[in-house]
């Protein structure tokens, strides 16, 4: 099976491309056997900030109104990804 690709779409007129920077670096260290990549995307749409893996939107932060804690987005990812990984403290049992 090939991997999942994560994609963050950000508004970078609302200055949240270092936000997207820290959590796809999050991913990509925490599942780096896991996901294909992670790819940052500039919208086009003020305000826009969303989390897929591979075509499901996992985060939308205009439909939650917050953006995602870094453990909410790892055990989101890691239910699309790979079910059975133990995020250690960042786990919910």
């Amino acid at each position: 099976m090939e991997k999942p690709l994560v994609n963050i779409t950000y508004c970078p007129k609302c200055g949240w491309m270092l936000r997207s920077a820290y959590l796809a670096q999050e991913i990509l260290t925490t599942f780096v056997e896991d996901v294909k990549g992670v790819t940052l995307i500039p919208s086009e749409t003020s305000g826009v900030f969303t989390v897929h893996v591979g075509e499901k939107l996992i985060f939308d932060r205009k439909q939650m109104q917050r953006f995602p804690e870094i453990k909410e987005l790892k055990q989101l990812v890691r239910d699309e990804v790979n079910p059975a990984k133990d995020l250690g403290h960042a786990d919910i049992k």
